[in-house]
């Protein structure tokens, strides 16, 4: 856009995925404090409720800090990409000391109880996602946000860090299913079967999840959707690469 001309609106509907989306994560939010509040007696750090706040902080964390860490992209099609890429960090990070919050609540928990650590297929899935998703931080920081990375090099992992970033949204939707299934079995596997009110809270809360990944998965792969580049970002892009490889703006 010129100097002064108002930016551009955003595409059609994509406004509405976005409201879309943020309405699934407060029903998510909603469904989770009343399953643990109706049924599991609520969220306590130093009691037999500390486990509790394992779910409610991976919910959390998934629903807003990493739903909006992937979709700022969306959101802010025509502020300054620094601005942008640094939001996009502190939200990802925001949501790996809420995750991190939820994992030290079910190590301490278990080890209050004696309950093993690390034996079932959700841990086991859960904490993979952790470990990648923070390594994905990390190797985002040091080649977007930091200095020093080549253009060469940021062209190379650029759709690596897009292709894993969805991936581990998937991973994460998927550790929160396996999370929910284990919680009914360990606690209402003699009732389950009979449709208990708990049963079916808890199902529509996975039913919620998947609608919440289906349509956050959508704005993310709508190619018409994706952050155009500002005139101002392909110039320093040149300077950059000019730079950093030594070729002509038009090499």
């Amino acid at each position: 856009a010129m100097d002064g001309a108002p930016p551009p609106p955003s595409p059609s509907g994509l406004s509405a995925y976005v409201a879309v989306s943020q309405l699934l994560g407060l029903a998510l939010l909603a469904t989770t404090g009343a399953w643990l509040g109706r049924y599991r007696g609520g969220v306590a750090w130093h009691s037999p409720l500390q486990f509790n706040a394992h779910p409610l902080c991976m919910v959390l964390a998934m629903v807003y800090p990493l739903c909006a860490a992937l979709l700022v992209y969306r959101v802010f099609r025509h502020e300054a990409k620094r601005s942008t890429k640094a939001l996009h960090a502190l939200l990802h990070g925001l949501a790996l000391v809420i995750a991190l919050v939820g994992i030290i609540a079910v190590f301490e928990s278990h080890r209050t109880k004696g309950i093993p650590d690390m034996y079932s297929l959700h841990s086991w899935c859960g904490m993979a996602t952790f470990v990648l998703y923070l390594l994905q931080w990390f190797l985002g920081c040091g080649f977007f946000l930091f200095p020093g990375a080549s253009f060469s090099l940021r062209g190379w992992y650029k759709p690596q860090h897009i292709f894993f970033g969805i991936t581990l949204f998937i991973l994460s939707i998927t550790s929160c299913l396996l999370g929910i299934t284990e919680m009914l079995l360990f606690n209402i596997s003699d009732s389950y079967s009979h449709f208990v009110p708990e049963g079916i809270l808890a199902n529509t809360l996975g039913v919620l999840l998947v609608a919440f990944g289906l349509v956050v998965g959508y704005v993310l792969t709508r190619e018409e959707w994706k952050r155009p580049p500002l005139a101002e970002e392909l110039a320093l892009s040149m300077d950059f690469k000019t730079l950093t490889e030594g070729e002509s703006p038009g090499g």
